[in-house]
């Protein structure tokens, strides 16, 4: 097992460098090229990869607004609950996106959850802009309480949402959104709430798209399993 220096210096680069060498060219005399200064801090199992918008997984959501008047829904992953009460989601979009316009021009939107079956449709939202090609046919629309959010009718899940706060972040702006009413297939309901197994949401992560997966534990009760050592 090859251990791995955390450094500070500005020499890390060439450490790598020298590294790499050693692991796969190891006839190569490299005991002399490390820099005098070079001084490993300590061994350890975990390297830094800078500074990144990183989470493991994220929800496929599809953002939908009016704009001019037609729906348009775009393909988004940086999204999640923003508060219990009042019930609140939020959504980061790129300020270029031509579905900003529309969420700033009514003040409203939605966030639909595509299942798997969806997963062509709602990757296509995501590869062309509403700019310059019409995607308001690409999934049904329907409209509820606030006649302005355009609901995907093929998404078992469709949150309706008034605009609460943007919040310019730098490159994005994160809408919040109230949630005004949750639109769901009588088929993904259980219990009078939505239900992930019959959903099949779409999760994405590292540029890839998978389903769920099987459960492993209950939330708020695995821990109770636990035993200090």
């Amino acid at each position: 097992m090859v251990g791995l220096f955390l450094v500070t210096e500005p020499e890390d680069h060439f450490f790598l460098k020298v590294l790499f060498d050693r692991i796969f060219l190891p006839r190569q005399d490299t005991l002399n090229t490390f820099p005098a200064n070079f001084i490993p801090e300590r061994i350890m199992d975990k390297i830094t990869l800078g500074a990144m918008p990183f989470m493991s997984v994220m929800p496929t959501l599809l953002v939908g607004a009016n704009i001019r008047g037609k729906p348009n829904y775009m393909t988004a992953a940086w999204a999640t609950v923003a508060c219990m009460a009042p019930p609140m989601v939020c959504v980061a979009i790129n300020k270029m996106r031509y579905t900003a316009k529309g969420i700033e021009e009514n003040k409203t939107f939605s966030l639909n959850v595509p299942s798997v079956k969806q997963v062509v449709g709602a990757d296509h939202c995501g590869l062309v802009s509403g700019a310059q090609e019409d995607k308001s046919e690409i999934f049904r629309s329907f409209y509820g309480k606030l006649k302005t959010a355009p609901l995907a009718e093929e998404c078992p899940i469709n949150i309706e949402c008034r605009l609460f706060k943007s919040v310019d972040c730098g490159s994005h702006l994160l809408y919040i959104g109230e949630v005004v009413e949750i639109h769901a297939d009588t088929a993904c309901v259980t219990d009078g709430k939505p239900d992930i197994t019959k959903i099949n949401p779409i999760v994405y992560a590292q540029l890839t798209y998978f389903d769920v997966g099987k459960q492993i534990d209950k939330a708020f009760s695995a821990g109770k399993k636990y035993r200090k050592e």
